[in-house]
């Protein structure tokens, strides 16, 4: 399986499970590997043939800027799931960053990865 990667998307979100983060809002960053057969696309250095990468990042960052969660496993997984439905798109591993996560101790980064696969 061929992979497209996309690494650093970012957008403000309001998704946390104090209200603070809620009505504030922080910077959440998305890294995305899709699985997909490149093969046709590149014999015919066509863009129907393969996952348009512009258009999954804007998704992205529409879900990351849209409707608020409290986990940030549930915002991977949504994710997970609009990348899947790209045609051609097998396996979607989405690593969801927050680095202004609400911890009390000095820390780089928190993430979540998740690997989801058409069924």
């Amino acid at each position: 399986m061929d992979r497209v990667a996309l690494h650093g998307l970012r957008a403000r979100g309001h998704h946390g499970v104090y209200a603070r983060e809620r009505e504030e809002g922080q910077p959440f960053v998305v890294d995305l590997v899709l699985g997909l057969d490149t093969r046709a696309a590149a014999a015919d250095d066509d863009l129907t043939k393969t996952v348009d990468y512009g258009t999954v990042a804007e998704e992205v960052v529409g879900i990351v800027a849209g409707e608020p969660v409290a986990l940030i496993e549930t915002l991977a997984e949504r994710i997970a799931q609009a990348c899947l439905t790209h045609e051609g798109v097998l396996e979607a591993e989405v690593r969801v960053h927050k680095p202004d996560a609400p911890i009390t101790v000095p820390f780089d980064d928190v993430t979540v990865t998740i690997i989801r696969s058409r069924a």
